[in-house]
């Protein structure tokens, strides 16, 4: 197993390599010169001088190659440039922004977990009745509600009218509940609709028939056999949830004013501060690989067979 950890790990090299050279192209195929927004968000006029001037400190007189290799030598090192917008290293600013997205991303997966599993256990248990109705009937509506007018509903209930909660900024516990909640819903009722149908799938399987005729009791055949086996199918939704979060936090700090790393992107991308757009989106794809990691040692954990087979791999 530690082998086919460390091998996904290395795979990480070659999956970045690829992403840094197609987001590199594709930022330099686009519309915009990145010399002009430098002068621009330096408040330099853009005269011919100027522009000649940019390019040669921005190296963009060189060939793409030549650009792309000083590129990625800096960024092996830990340098990926400095921002247009605030003349500071690109890394050490995302560096801290990245704690106040990791805890907005952090606490809406973990109320998506929290939430999700005893829900979907209830409705799979109930199954056609009262709270199996009441359950569905939310899931469909959070799955059908997009995130940010979620968030401006938010606002507008517990912020306008009722004067609960605070409806944007940084400060205490109650400046965190409006974001979490407009980033964990999706999340939170897809995850409660793939827990029941799992459920509903395994408890009607022929190792639930023969664990009853063994004389288990009920509660050991859903918690050992019918609960167990439906979370394989969770953790890969677990999976792919945790990177929606982080794309979600985009929307969600930029409606909330949370100083996190998606309201600096979005800023970036408005301004067009290539260095930092570059950086951002390889923060985010070694979030994304990193995960799926996760999810993979998560499925040897829970079944033995997908173990063993990572030892022998």
């Amino acid at each position: 197993m530690t082998r086919y950890i460390l091998k996904r790990l290395l795979l990480l090299i070659p999956i970045l390599l690829a992403v840094s050279l197609v987001v590199f192209t594709i930022l330099r195929l686009g519309h915009g010169d990145p010399a002009m927004a430098y002068l621009r968000l330096s408040s330099i006029p853009p005269t011919d001088q100027a522009l000649e001037a940019a390019r040669h400190e921005l190296g963009l007189d060189k060939p793409f190659a030549v650009q792309y290799a000083t590129w990625l030598g800096k960024a092996a090192h830990g340098d990926f440039g400095i921002s247009y917008v605030t003349k500071r290293p690109v890394l050490e600013e995302i560096l801290y922004y990245l704690p106040n997205t990791l805890i907005l991303a952090g606490y809406s997966l973990a109320l998506t977990l929290v939430l999700s599993l005893p829900l979907g256990m209830i409705s799979a248990l109930k199954k056609d009745r009262l709270p199996d109705h009441l359950t569905r009937g939310l899931s469909f509506f959070g799955v059908s509600m997009p995130n940010f007018f979620l968030g401006f509903v938010l606002i507008w209930v517990f912020s306008i009218k009722l004067g609960w909660l605070p409806p944007m900024g940084r400060g205490g516990a109650a400046h965190m509940i409006l974001p979490i909640l407009t980033m964990s819903c999706m999340s939170l009722c897809i995850n409660t609709r793939l827990i029941r149908s799992t459920m509903l799938d395994n408890m009607h399987s022929r190792y639930v028939l023969y664990a009853r005729a063994r004389g288990l009791s009920e509660s050991s055949v859903v918690g050992r056999h019918v609960l167990t086996n439906s979370l394989i199918p969770v953790i890969t939704a677990i999976g792919m949830h945790a990177g929606e979060l982080f794309g979600g936090a985009v929307i969600a700090e930029s409606i909330f004013a949370w100083p996190g790393l998606g309201r600096y992107a979005v800023s970036a991308i408005y301004n067009r501060d290539y260095p930092v757009m570059q950086c951002f989106i390889l923060i985010m794809t070694t979030i994304f690989v990193l995960m799926n990691l996760a999810v993979d040692i998560g499925y040897a954990w829970l079944d033995p067979r997908i173990r063993l087979q990572g030892d022998k791999q």
